[in-house]
Order: structure tokens, then C-alpha cells, then sequence
């Protein structure tokens, strides 16, 4: 079957065409983004008229996109952005009046979950006990265990993008503030480092999402599948002193995405030292592989053992079938 996933992002707005099957590998078929930045929209807590017209124009597009390429089912989630604005559910409604489209709204737990499972799909059984970290624009999240579905499953408000605008103003940041956030880090992480070790140790490290990716290449400068902490601790002398201009001109960095690297790798600094981590894989499935691939394993299965959609939400399963 053809697939799309809507992921609705801090930043991006990333619609994922896939052709899958149960037990088979998911092969992407294309992939499109939009980069509405909703978290940059939202204004005491509430997303503005302007950012809830991008996210309405962004769906709508991708939508069409999905039908265009045959999908038969569009799988649609929104994430931080939208967990947090105080008006998300009045923002839901319009989204799903003015495109048809239902957005789900993952709690932080859920994406730790499924990025869980996606990581676990990729480096299979016998990597043992794995450890995952996800750095996104909006949240951090941690999870832990050996089966499919995670021990310890965390999310913390410590997404780059976040921390960027609240945190660190400067472009480059001051040095001041570059301490006193890993200072604040460290303190928040540690307590969550003690839980997640309380689960048991883990065999492999992993890392997730763009920021880890990018973090990565620019300390081989290559691609690269690890990430070590003596290889982030040197990136960071260097890419601290730079402007997003001068770091969005680097192989591998997203112009989109440049102004909060700094932050993305404080925090993956901050995640590494609070649980004793020298290495991390850098696992190119996330957060979209794991949503399809908790779906691929509900076809065909009888109602009463499939698990719900999200995992935590009991509701039905609203999918939006658009090939009908």
C-alpha cells in the first residue's frame, strides 16, 4: 500500500510518501516540506492568525501532494507546536474544516515511542538494549529498553529551536549565555539521566533527528554514521563562534535549520554528558518510520490487538483515507 505521513513540525511542515507492506521495508516514493515555523508564531501561548493560516495552507499542499501521488492512506500528526499553543484545539478544527485533514496531536511520550520502535527496527535485535535520544525544534526526547516498545519513554521542553529563541539571542550567542544554559542543562538532565539508568544499562547509543545528523557530519566532516563527545565537544569551539549565515554554509547544515545548531549541540552535549555517553550511532530513521511502521504492523491483525493510534490516546484510529 502507498502511504503519506504528515508530520507538523516546530519548524516544518514534512509530508513522507512511502510504498509498504507488513514485514516489508518502507520505500520512500517522495518527500516534500514546507517551513511554516509554527513555534516561531505562537504569542503568549496561543498560535497566531497568521501561523494558524501557514499550518491551514501547509496541510492543504500536502494533501494534494498525497492525493496527486496515489496515497492510500495519509497518516497526519502535529507534534510541540501544537501540543503546547493553548489554542490548538480551536487551530484543529479549522485545519480539519478548511482541508479535511484530521491532525493528531502526539503527546511527547508518543514520539519518543515511535522513534523508539523506528530505531529499534533499524539496528534490530541484536543490538542489545538501546538508548535513544531525539532532538526536534520544540522537545528533547529519551527512551530506553530492549523490546519495541521502550522501558522508559521521556520528553523534556529542551528542542533547539526552543531554546534558541528563549535562551539565546545573540547570533552568535554571547558567551554568558552559552554558559549559563549548559549550566541549566546539566541540572535538568541529571535527574532524568538517574531514571533512564535506573531502567537498566544500555548496549547502544542512538541518535536521532536532524540536528544529530548534521551535528555528526560536521564533526567527521563527511557523513557520518557516529557521533563521539570529543568530536561535538571540538565542533562547538568552532561553531559557537559563528553566525547562522556563516553556519548555514556548511555541508550538511539546513539554512532553515542554522540559527538553532548551537543549541542543538548544547543540548546533545548536555544529553551525552548526563548519561555517560562516548559514542552515538546516528540512526536515519525517526520519528515518520516509526508512526509507519506501528501502522504496517496493524494491518491485517485482528481489532482487539491492535494498539491505538497515538499509543497513549484509547481513541479510534482517525485515518484520513484520500484515495476514496
Amino acid at each position: 500500500m502507498r502511504l503519506g505521513v504528515l508530520d507538523v513540525g516546530s519548524n516544518t511542515v514534512h509530508l513522507l510518501v512511502v510504498d509498504a507492506h507488513r514485514g516489508g521495508h518502507p520505500d520512500p516514493m517522495r518527500s516534500e516540506k514546507t517551513q511554516p515555523r509554527l513555534a516561531e508564531q505562537v504569542e503568549a501561548g496561543r498560535l497566531t492568525e497568521a501561523g494558524a493560516r501557514r499550518l491551514v495552507r501547509a496541510v492543504a499542499r500536502a494533501k494534494a501532494t498525497a492525493a496527486i501521488a496515489g496515497c492510500d492512506e495519509l497518516l497526519a500528526f502535529a507534534t510541540s507546536a501544537l501540543r503546547d499553543a493553548e489554542n490548538s484545539a480551536a487551530v484543529l478544527a479549522r485545519v480539519r474544516a478548511e482541508t479535511g485533514v484530521e491532525l493528531q496531536v502526539l503527546s511527547g511520550e508518543d514520539e519518543a515511542r515511535y522513534t523508539f520502535l523506528a530505531a529499534r527496527r533499524w539496528y534490530g535485535w541484536s543490538a542489545g538494549r538501546l538508548l535513544v535520544l531525539d532532538i526536534g525544534g520544540g522537545s528533547l526526547e529519551l527512551a530506553v529498553g530492549r523490546d519495541e516498545d521502550p522501558d522508559v519513554a521521556l520528553s523534556l521542553p529542551l528542542g533547539a529551536g526552543r531554546l534558541t529563541r528563549q535562551r539565546l539571542p545573540g547570533d552568535p550567542p554571547a558567551r554568558r549565555d552559552i554558559e549559563a544554559l549548559t549550566a541549566d542543562l546539566d541540572a535538568t538532565l541529571a535527574p532524568v539521566a538517574r531514571r533512564l539508568r535506573e531502567a537498566g544499562p544500555y548496549d547502544v547509543a542512538v541518535g536521532t533527528s536532524k540536528t544529530f545528523r548534521s551535528l555528526a557530519q560536521l564533526a567527521a566532516a563527511a557523513p557520518s554514521h557516529t557521533l563521539t563527545d570529543v568530536g561535538l565537544r571540538q565542533l562547538f569551539a568552532f561553531i559557537s563562534r559563528m553566525a547562522s549565515a556563516d553556519l548555514a554554509g556548511l555541508d550538511g547544515v539546513s539554512p532553515g535549520r542554522a540559527h538553532q545548531l548551537v543549541a542543538g549541540a548544547l543540548v546533545a552535549g548536555a544529553a551525552m554528558r548526563a548519561l555517560d555517553v562516548r559514542e552515538l550511532q546516528i540512526c536515519p530513521w525517526a520519528l515518520r518510520e516509526g508512526v509507519i511502521l506501528h501502522r504496517l504492523d496493524t494491518l491485517g491483525a485482528p481489532t482487539s490487538s491492535q494498539r491505538p493510534w497515538p499509543l497513549t490516546d484509547r481513541r479510534p484510529r482517525p485515518f484520513l483515507n484520500i484515495a476514496r
